[in-house]
Formats: C-alpha cells, structure tokens, sequence
C-alpha cells in the first residue's frame, strides 16, 4: 500500500488510536481481533486480582501468545519484558534482530523508542515548573515567538495535546521532504514551520488530538529557559539521575551497537526498506530517542511515580499530581495527561517510527512493569500497530481485569 502522510502522523505517536483521534468516542473491544486471538488455555491461579504471578505455566502462555502476533503481524523481532517486585521476572526475545543475516533478537540490543521520547521532554518541562522558571498555565507566546495563538496556548495544552495547532508531520510537503531523503536531518525550526503556514484545527484547550508540534515547541522551550541544548538538559537532569546510562537523545542518525535492524512500508513506493540508518531528526523532542530493555525498566515506574530510582524526587508530587491527571480521550477506559497515558489502569507511553515500535507501561497496584520493544511498524492487516497487540496480548494474560485494549480500524490510521 502506498505510504502516506497520514501514516506518517502515526510515525511518532502515542498509539494509532490516539494518534488519530479527533474527539468522537469509539469503543474498544475487551479482546484482540479475531484475526490474531490466541487459543484461550484454562486460566492459571491469580496471586492477585491485578497481576498474576509469572509461574512457569504463565511464562508459556506469554510464551504462546507473543509467538502468535508475531506471525499473525509479521513481526521479524520482538522482545519482551515484564517485573513486579518480589515476584518472578518474565524477559524474552523472539525472532530475528536482522533478517538479512539471521542474527538473534536480543534483551540487550539498543532500539529507536520513538514517541517514548515526549515522557522525557515534558519531564524536563515540569522540572522547570517545580523550579518556578515556568507554569504549565504560561502562554507559549511569552517564551517563544511566531507561534499562531502564541498567547493563547498554554504550556499545558501543549504537554496534553491539546493546543489546537495543526500536526506538521500531516503536512504533504514535509512528506516529500522526508521520504526523498529518509536520512535528511530537519532542524526543529523547519519542523515548526510546516505546521505554522495551516490554520489552528480548533480553538486551544478545545480537546485532545495527538500532535508532534506541540513537543518540538516544548523542546525548544527547554532550550530557551534552561540555556542548555535538549540532549544536554536532559542527559544532565533526567537520564544520568535515573541511572539510565543506555539512554541517549541522538544528534543524527547515530546508533550504537548492537542494535536491530528496522523495517518498515514507510516508505515514497510502500515497498519495504530497511531503517536502521534513517535520520531521526523529524521526531526530535517528539520522537528521536534511543534506549534499551534495561534503561526502560527502570524509566517505567520512575516516570510514573515522579521519583528517581535513589529515592530523591524527579519531579515535585504537586507537578506530578498534575501530570497524571488524565482527562478523558474519547476513547473508553483512555486519559492522556501531561506527555504521559492510563489505559486501563497502565500509566506509560508507546512509541513508532519507520521500522521500530515500543511500549513501556507500569501498573502502580502491583508496581508490575511491561515494555515491548520491536523492529517493524508496519501495521497488521486490520490496521492495528503491532507494539498495541503485544500489550494487549501480554496483559489478557497477566492482568485480565487490566487489559492494554487500544485497537484502530484501518482506516483510521491511512
């Protein structure tokens, strides 16, 4: 299928379905589709009404289903992890990590997280609100300026995806742009400047609809208030902190080794490409992060609970208190807050961009973590992003009355 923008909108969301989201209600089913539902053994003994534990015969079932989308999405490779405290680990790898050499899927591979990277941008942004430099209710207008309605959008419609400005990345010019020449770099000025020639889509705080501008604003924010480049702030106050030392905010298409090969249909003819060394400039604050299994353990309940894993505070409870107010999306059982989601219970955020998925989500009933990390965005034949199976696949499993459920019609994404 030829690729389009609109998928490419999809490249750096949150999810397809609220990527996607224009604010009507839309029900999603409590299991996965009919095309990739994996047989049903009889249920293993909950430990708890949240999260079973991780018994050999739970392992197999994950075992089985994680099998059973990989076919049924054809997914190359994917690895999975899920932890609670004090119970039995689940870490797995499946398929290749390269399909031209056979080379093996593995737990320690560095991998593109894409729009994972908007939980570290709008964690920066709140440091400099606990720290009085910003409020979340300032006009971006009085830190930066050609904004359209500059005055009248908040950082906080910003952070909740809710300012009204149009999605650069859904504009045909900066599609041409980028699938011409996947490894050109874009600066964040040119991304901004796609968006700005479209009018707002609605007036700001109107409602939520996904939008990769409003994090390039935020980042430049973060930029103009702290003095210091985005990687740097980051790398200082966020990563290093929070031990996340395989974390890394890239200035180009660098990435380290070992890492996986990307594949996606993304592409100016839809055919399938290799991605590996594609410039991730485009997502920038929005989506050009690099991490690992490891690093996302770790960052999953640290982002939602708001303290480094030393105990020291990363963000203020009161700032953090805001973050996780999650108003509703639309979608049942659904809430985006400040660069950060609760579906149905699971607080965290997904990532996409041509070849590579993740999805790093933390239940604080259980303190159970779940990240999902894979070499291919290329959508299942009912337009369902592969990383939204997996999660829901491995939560019909281990948390039945918690189940990751954010399917999307095909045509919703294309």
């Amino acid at each position: 299928m030829p690729y389009t923008s609109a998928m490419l909108r999809r490249g750096a969301a949150v999810a397809a379905v609220l990527g996607t989201l224009t604010g009507s209600p839309v029900a999603a089913p409590a299991a996965l589709p009919a095309a990739v539902a994996a047989p049903s053994p009889t249920p293993s003994p909950s430990v708890s009404p949240d999260v079973r534990d991780l018994t050999p015969a739970v392992a197999r079932r994950l075992d089985a289903v994680v099998r059973h989308v990989m076919r049924e999405a054809d997914v190359p490779g994917v690895t999975v992890g899920v932890w609670t405290p004090g119970r039995r680990d689940y870490v797995r790898s499946f398929g290749v990590a390269d399909k031209a050499t056979g080379r093996q899927m593995s737990p320690d591979l560095y991998m593109r997280i894409g729009s994972e990277t908007k939980t570290f941008t709008v964690t920066a942004v709140l440091q400099l609100v606990d720290q009085g430099k910003v409020g979340l209710d300032d006009p971006i207008g009085r830190y930066l300026d050609g904004v359209p309605e500059g005055d009248r959008i908040t950082l906080r419609d910003l952070a909740g995806m809710r300012s009204g400005l149009f999605n650069y990345s859904e504009d045909k010019g900066f599609f041409k742009a980028l699938t011409s020449d996947p490894q050109r770099a874009f600066t964040p000025e040119e991304l901004l400047a796609y968006s700005f020639h479209h009018p707002l889509v609605f007036r700001p705080g109107e409602k939520f609809s996904y939008c990769n501008t409003n994090l390039i604003l935020l980042g430049l924010l973060v930029e103009k208030v702290s003095g210091q480049r985005l990687a740097d702030y980051l790398d200082q106050h966020v990563l290093r902190p929070a031990g996340l030392h395989h974390t890394l905010f890239p200035a180009g298409n660098e990435f380290p080794s070992p890492h996986a090969q990307g594949y996606t249909n993304q592409t100016a003819n839809g055919k399938v490409e290799e991605t590996a060394g594609w410039n991730p400039s485009w997502g920038w604050a929005a989506g050009a992060m690099i991490s690992t299994l490891d690093d996302l353990r770790t960052w999953a309940p640290t982002v939602a609970t708001g303290v480094f894993p030393d105990g020291t505070a990363m963000v203020g409870s009161a700032v953090q208190k805001q973050r996780l107010t999650t108003p509703s999306t639309g979608i049942r059982g659904a809430g985006y807050g400040l660069g950060i989601f609760d579906v149905q219970g699971w607080i965290g955020h997904n990532g996409s961009l041509p070849g590579y998925e993740s999805l790093t989500v933390y239940l604080p009933s259980t303190r159970t973590t779940v990240v999902v990390l894979l070499n291919t965005d290329i959508s299942h034949k009912d337009g369902i992003e592969p990383s939204t199976l997996f999660g829901q696949a491995i939560t019909q499993v281990i948390s039945p009355a918690h189940v990751f459920d954010l399917p999307v019609p095909a045509s919703a994404t294309r």
